[in-house]
This record gives structure tokens, C-alpha cells and sequence, in this order.
């Protein structure tokens, strides 16, 4: 519950530091999917740990995911170097268009609410399919859990 109430409460500060957005997510994800899963996962613990197998496969997939994300990072330009291609393509754009095309005489606020605002509703909408999706599947498995009465 302490988890949902600083989501909630930095959500609110990003209010206050004029980010929307990242208020919105930050409500989405700190304050209710996080909250709904820990909430949802301390409801299915038992007092006693059933002994679980190591099984080879998800290992080996696990293991050949964090290579590959790895692999992909060596291919990233430096961190903070001036040529990558959001410094010279996107950023002159913005800083070039954003207050013509969004009628806005501040550019981050432009960015922000106009062209950062459909990503933003996008990832509340991902993020809340998730969640319900988390949801159904929890309660199927719980179901069929009573029904072989375990």
C-alpha cells in the first residue's frame, strides 16, 4: 500500500512540475498495475514453499534473450554523443517547427502535449490491456487451482 501511495504522490509532483504525461504513466503504472500485481501476488502466497525443479529450457531462454539485448546495445552511438541521429534530424525539427505546427510558444511544452500526448495515451491503453490481461489469466489460474483442490 506504501508502494501505491508514493506512486500516487510522485504522480501528483509531476503534475506540479507541469509533465502530464509522465504523470499519466507513472498513475498507470506505479499506482495501479504495480499496486494490483504486488496486491494480486501476495493473495496467492501460501505459508509453505512447494519445492520447484529447475527446468533447462526457460533458462536457456532467458540466458540467450540477455544475449542478444546485449548485443544490440553495442551497436548504440555513445551516450551524449552530438552526432547521433536524434541531434541532428529530430531535434532541429522540433525546435524548428514545433511552435508553427502546435501554435505554442514554449517548445517542451509543444513536445509534451502535442507530439509526446498520442504516445502517452498509447502506452496508458498498453499498459492497461496488460494489466487486465494479468488479471484474467491470475483468475483462471486460481480457479482451476480450486478445482484440482489444491
Amino acid at each position: 500500500m506504501l508502494s501505491g501511495i508514493f506512486s500516487l504522490l510522485t504522480a501528483g509532483l509531476f503534475v506540479v512540475m507541469h509533465a502530464p504525461d509522465v504523470a499519466l504513466t507513472e498513475a498507470a503504472v506505479g499506482a495501479g498495475a504495480a499496486t494490483v500485481l504486488l496486491l494480486g501476488a501476495v493473495s496467492l502466497t501460501t505459508r509453505e514453499q512447494k519445492p520447484t525443479p529447475i527446468k533447462p529450457l526457460p533458462v536457456l531462454i532467458l540466458v540467450a534473450t540477455g544475449m542478444v539485448l546485449i548485443y544490440g546495445t553495442l551497436s548504440l552511438p555513445p551516450f551524449g554523443a552530438p552526432d547521433t541521429p536524434a541531434h541532428i534530424h529530430v531535434a532541429p525539427r522540433y525546435l524548428e517547427e514545433a511552435p508553427v505546427a502546435t501554435a505554442s510558444p514554449n517548445v517542451v511544452t509543444a513536445i509534451l502535449a502535442s507530439y509526446r500526448g498520442w504516445d502517452t495515451l498509447g502506452e496508458v491503453v498498453v499498459i492497461f490491456a496488460a494489466g487486465i490481461g494479468v488479471l484474467f489469466l491470475l483468475g483462471n489460474w486460481r480457479r482451476r487451482l480450486r478445482e484440482r483442490g489444491e
